[in-house]
């Protein structure tokens, strides 16, 4: 049975300043709702720059508390304005000290969900994240959204499978992957592994990356962002590798049982042989 909801990504290029990159996101939710979106995703750490290229302590003051900072709340009356469920990635303060690389997931009437902490972080040349966050520690969470059930993978943990099953065993019918990743490293691989975890897990992914290069680094962000089904098909186009772009396609939900009931993936699974991969 078909069940079509409205989504929408949106890749921007860093503005220079806190409040203006949060003053463009906010627009996006007004663009997105008016062209009938129902959820939307920002790029990770949506209101800064990728401050990862460097190593330097002035950028902790970019975090904030989830969901008591002033951008999440600020964000949450959007979406209760709206009627929008947005998907907002943000640097987190659990306490001084304390940092995490985070998704707070918020409803269309505005309440807070939760949130998802990225598990797997870099520490290589142009991507120092252990410098700023702790390995997330709250699971693969699915949040029960107005659209449907929504999970979140961030950026680096896409290369890890294990987390796309987790969500998928969890009832994911999307997962959003906000990212920063740039040309050069890791493009051969951006329509390659979300297309095929897509597959595997039978569900949409919609992966976000953010545009241009900042002054603080060579860092090239190549956007190109999209919608993939459950058959890794890309749905519509993928966005410009250049220019700041909203993204809103339709996506049919009621495709996910025709896929599983086709393949039976989650049927045949069998965990009781997988003991050898969760060793240390």
């Amino acid at each position: 049975m078909s069940r079509v909801i409205r989504a929408a990504v949106f890749q921007t290029a860093w503005t220079g300043d806190k409040e203006s990159m949060i003053e463009v996101h906010e627009q996006a939710v007004r663009d997105a709702a008016a062209q009938g979106a129902q959820v939307l995703c920002f790029q990770e750490l949506f209101y800064g720059p990728y401050f990862c290229q460097v190593q330097d302590p002035a950028f902790y003051a970019y975090a904030e508390r989830v969901p008591d900072g002033p951008v999440v709340e600020r964000f949450r009356a959007l979406a209760r304005e709206h009627g929008i469920v947005l998907v907002l990635p943000v640097y987190e303060e659990e306490q001084p000290g304390v940092l995490y690389n985070t998704a707070a997931v918020i409803d269309a009437d505005g309440s807070y969900l939760g949130k998802y902490r990225k598990h797997h972080i870099p520490q290589v040349r142009g991507f120092w994240e252990k410098f700023y966050f702790k390995p997330g520690n709250a699971g693969w969470p699915v949040f029960d959204t107005a659209v449907g059930k929504v999970g979140v993978y961030i950026c680096y943990d896409r290369h890890f499978p294990e987390g796309w099953r987790a969500l998928g065993l969890a009832g994911a019918e999307i997962v959003f992957n906000p990212s920063a990743t740039s040309r050069g490293l890791s493009r051969y691989l951006w329509q390659l592994e979300q297309p095929a975890a897509a597959a595997a897990n039978e569900y949409f992914v919609g992966a976000i990356n953010r545009v241009g290069v900042e002054d603080l680094g060579d860092n090239d962000f190549y956007g190109t962002s999209y919608f993939v089904d459950p058959e890794a098909q890309f749905v519509g186009e993928v966005a410009s590798d250049k220019e700041t772009e909203l993204v809103v396609r339709d996506l049919d939900l009621g495709k996910l049982r025709e896929v599983r009931d086709r393949w039976q993936f989650y049927r045949d699974r069998r965990p009781e042989a997988y003991e050898p991969l969760t060793a240390p």
